[in-house]
């Protein structure tokens, strides 16, 4: 068979998306797991008659089908060799909520958060919530039979559903509820295999592996159990199309009880006690897993237990009760947290495990596998004992956390998936650990179903016989084995298909350092694992990662998709011409550098460095885009046009001659052509005399780095800070003239040249003395750029180290001086290089002592540098403004003050609002005038 043929025949068949090209199946050959399956391509229904007309085909060809929501499963069994079926495109709809009944009708690829928001006007929620929640899919939960943290009050996925609409491999068209007709031959297989029914599956919670066929015993089948025993089939089964579940009433409050424990043992057999309280969760997590642990109590292990109420109080009432049972129960130290910021910022450090523990303390890699096993809860304390007593016996680290409340815990190996020995070891381990599962009572899945990781290992915790009866289950659904073949039954070996197999062996030459992953591409790229939190489409509070994904929905367009997209680069089997890949520059074309993966990414993906490196290679000895030689050497042409200023902001007011001039340099012709200062920043620096030398006030001295963008665009910065600093009590110097961070050639890799500009300016400045960087891009160019790219000189390092925002600064180096008291609101953005790598804590503190009060906006503006100049990226740029900034610009009130201490920022602002921000030092400044 052609795959041509398929992919004709399919687009002739279906109204939905058909796409069989190599960009396409380079996104969905993994998922969350170690595991990657190349498919024949990808389908997006529209509906449930494109997915039975797509099956109809592949069925015609004998071609298998994979369905596939957000890709974020844990065991491989969202990745396939046949025809993936993308339902997060177009089903993702609420189709129905009903308060009165507590139920909602919905598509298979709604996302988990859409449909939290629909009911929360309620007062009602979905119960089981993942990790995952703002990008997980309802058919990816129904599934695996997903849970999440508060399975202790709601219970799984599989408790939650009423009815389900399944379209089977073959065609037939189901609908699973109360009362309908159950399928041929079910009640005969049932019938002949009742004793190991009765008796092979352990009782606990969260028993999620194999097919749960006890519920379609005689005692428990109330009418649902074939829902139920879909639940967790992992799309071996049908393809959902409709799912009604059950929705729970919110409580009004929450409060959180944090329960410090000397280690996870200690913890684990803590929680017996707690449960006949009626918390809403308890879930756990040990020392190794928080870096930082401010905020909790002292412990080497921690449970977070939550407990729920009508009012704050009745909530916090609760929670104490709580901490009273654990301190009579051995706890070291307890906290009542109430506050919902707070409360959030440590379910993060809990809902972002997923992706921290895929490196361990030191660095090294750290892969799932066994990332969910489950004991009965009471069995968890000497379960932990044994499965770390295990480990060590294999040489083996790992960092358990999880759902203690439930016995289900999650952990991320370090396993040596690279090498023949270590796949070996890998192997042996898992046998071991099967079978220590199932010796205390356990399930090998306790959340994320077994896909390939664990499906091989099911007769150690079910035997043989019933796993026979699993495989006669699968058949009555799909006689042809086109549902997900190799997943759950007639598994495919736990270490095939492993994603790892494919890259280069050797490191790759590159020009950054790498320095977090031992100079290797190869190790920066394996840092995605798809865990996918860079595909929440909404803003998720202050976080900056995606806003390319957030502007398009498309999966290309995510840090995760560009990451997959150069797996395949380095494995060359799909995408074959390497760094020239077209693929994948098209991929990374719409990236904005906004840096914020680098701190949002559980894992620190670090798509801006990887952009550059890709542009570096892909464009080496060929012509570039014209607006890499236009603005990303700006620094150059600037400097040139410096003394020409007035005449040519005059010529670029005539219409016809600037729309001649965006078009020759690459520039979008919806952009106006930045205004040049008629006085650069460093000559009126220089033709200054210095308040300090009249006054004598100075004590100390602080250089202020001439940024390309103070020096030529906006001076006006520049003029506001030198007064705020002398006002301070500080002497300010201005580094020579000529030296440069490189930002503009790092964006658009020109590294050689980044690279000779970086030397050039170490060469002229000495980095014995603070330096002050107002421009936030520039600053975390010098701070991270700057190193990773000149590993081997030391100066680098030292100027790294000595860069400072004026904030900083300001309360570093005069912590006693008083800004001017301004009481007014404030709006405006938080520049993403600043959110992701300098951080603005010194910033929100400054405002605070100014009586600047209220929050700028997280997000990208959208502007980035060149990104939202370069001819092309129009759309996108104001779509990405229009998500978190321009909104809270418009619903901000008469006598706001609006701040953006990036200069794309302000611009981004003044071109589509009309709006005039400034710099937090100009605010200052006129405060000091005033």
């Amino acid at each position: 068979m052609a795959r041509s043929d398929l992919a004709h025949a399919l687009a002739a068949a279906v109204r939905g998306e058909v796409d069989f090209g190599t960009s396409a199946r380079a996104l969905t050959t993994m998922d969350a797991s170690n595991y990657r399956r190349v498919p024949l391509g990808t389908v997006a229904p529209r509906d449930a008659d494109d997915v039975a007309a797509a099956l109809a085909v592949c069925r015609a060809h004998g071609v298998p089908v994979v369905p596939r929501g957000g890709g974020t499963s844990i065991a491989g069994q969202a990745t396939g060799t046949g025809v993936v079926l993308d339902l997060t495109r177009h089903m993702r709809s609420v189709l129905e909520l009903d308060p009165h009944t507590r139920t909602a009708v919905v598509q298979p690829g709604v996302i988990l958060d859409d449909l939290r928001a629909a009911a929360a006007p309620h007062g009602l929620t979905f119960g089981p919530d993942p990790s995952t929640h703002s990008r997980c899919t309802l058919g990816g939960m129904i599934g695996n039979n997903s849970c999440g943290s508060h399975s202790v009050a709601w219970g799984t996925t599989a408790d939650n559903v009423h009815a389900l609409s399944v379209i089977r491999y073959g065609g037939e068209a189901l609908r699973l509820a109360a009362g309908a007709d159950t399928l041929q031959g079910l009640p005969e297989l049932i019938a002949a295999h009742l004793v190991p029914l009765r008796t092979r599956f352990p009782d606990l919670p969260r028993r999620i592996s194999g097919y749960a066929l006890d519920a379609l015993l005689p005692e428990h089948d109330r009418g649902t159990g074939l829902v139920r025993a879909y639940c967790g089939s992992e799309g071996t089964l049908a393809v959902l199309t409709e799912a009604t579940v059950r929705l729970v009433e919110a409580p009004e409050a929450r409060a959180l009880a944090v329960l410090g424990y000397a280690d996870e043992p200690a913890a684990a057999e803590a929680v017996p006690g707690l449960l006949p309280y009626r918390p809403l969760t308890v879930e756990g997590m040990a020392a190794d897993l928080v870096r930082e642990p401010a905020g909790l109590p002292r412990g080497g292990a921690w449970l977070f237990v939550e407990t729920g109420g009508t009012t704050p109080a009745e909530a916090r009432a609760h929670a104490e009760r709580i901490v009273r049972v654990a301190r009579s129960d051995g706890s070291l130290g307890t906290t009542v947290v109430t506050d919902a910021s707070a409360r959030r910022a440590l379910w993060r450090i809990r809902e972002d495990a997923a992706g921290t523990a895929t490196r361990m303390p030191d660095g090294s890699e750290a892969w799932p596998g066994w990332e969910d096993c489950a004991v009965p809860p009471a069995r968890l304390g000497p379960y932990l004992r044994d499965f770390r007593a295990l480990l060590t016996a294999h040489g083996l680290r790992g960092t358990p956390y999880g759902h203690f409340g439930e016995g289900c815990i999650h952990v991320r190996v370090d396993f040596d998936l690279l090498s023949p020995r270590g796949v070996a070891a890998f192997r042996r381990f898992s046998e071991e650990l099967a079978d220590l599962v199932a010796g205390h009572g356990g399930s090998l899945s306790g959340e994320h179903g077994d896909g390939q990781a664990r499906a091989e290992l099911l007769p150690r915790m079910y035997g043989d016989e019933l796993v026979g009866v699993f495989a006669r289950f699968k058949d009555l659904w799909d006689p042809d084995g086109g549902m997900n073949p190799g997943i759950l039954v007639r598994p495919a070996r736990l270490d095939e298909n492993l994603r790892f197999d494919v890259l280069p062996s050797r490191p790759v030459d590159v020009a950054f350092g790498y320095p977090h992953d031992g100079g290797d591409f190869s190790a920066a790229v394996r840092r995605c694992v798809g865990v996918a939190k860079c595909r929440t489409a909404g803003a998720a509070g202050a976080d900056v990662m995606c806003p390319s994904f957030r502007a398009t929905g498309e999966e290309a367009h995510s840090t995760r998709g560009r990451a997959r997209l150069l797996h395949e680069m380095l494995a060359g089997e799909l995408v074959t011409t390497g760094w020239r890949s077209t693929e994948v520059r098209d991929a990374l074309d719409l990236c904005l550098s906004c840096k914020g993966c680098r701190s949002d990414c559980p894992v620190g993906v670090d798509m801006a460095t990887y952009k550059a490196e890709f542009l570096h290679h892909h464009y080496r000895g060929r012509l570039r885009p014209a607006a890499h030689y236009a603005l990303g050497r700006l620094p150059r042409w600037l400097r040139l046009a410096a003394p020409f200023a007035g005449g040519l902001n005059a010529l670029a007011r005539i219409g016809p001659l600037a729309a001649v001039v965006k078009r020759l340099a690459g520039i979008a012709p919806e952009r106006a052509l930045p205004v040049l200062a008629r006085e650069r920043f460093g000559r009126w620096a220089a033709g200054r005399v210095p308040r300090g030398a009249v006054t004598g006030a100075h004590d100390e001295v602080v250089a202020l780095w001439p940024d390309t963008f103070t020096e030529h665009l906006s001076p006006e910065v520049g003029r506001a800070a030198v007064r705020v600093l002398e006002a301070a009590g500080k002497t300010v110097l201005h580094p020579e003239r000529g030296v440069c961070c490189g930002l503009t050639y790092v964006s658009t890799g020109q590294l050689d040249a980044a690279r000779k500009v970086m030397r050039r300016t170490l060469d002229r400045v000495v980095p014995d003395t603070p330096l002050v960087v107002l421009e936030p891009s520039c600053a975390a160019t010098l701070r991270t750029d700057l190193p990773e790219l000149l590993p081997d000189d030391p100066r680098a390092a030292g100027l790294a180290a000595s860069v400072r925002t004026f904030a900083q600064y300001v309360e570093e180096y005069a912590p006693d001086w008083v800004p001017p008291r301004l009481d007014r609101p404030v709006a405006g953005q938080t520049h993403c290089h600043q959110h992701a790598v300098l951080g603005d804590a010194a910033e929100r503190r400054l405002r605070e002592r100014a009586g600047l009060t209220g929050e700028l906006s997280g997000g990208c503006c959208g502007l980035a540098g060149n990104f939202g100049f370069e001819r092309g990226h129009w759309e996108v740029s104001v779509a990405c403004a229009e998500e978190q900034l321009l909104p809270s610009v418009r619903a901000a009130a008469p006598g706001t003050e609006l701040l953006a201490d990036g200069f794309s920022c302000r611009t981004q602002l003044e071109q589509l609002a009309g709006r005039r921000a400034r710099h937090l030092a100009e605010v200052l400044a006129e405060g000091l005038e005033a």
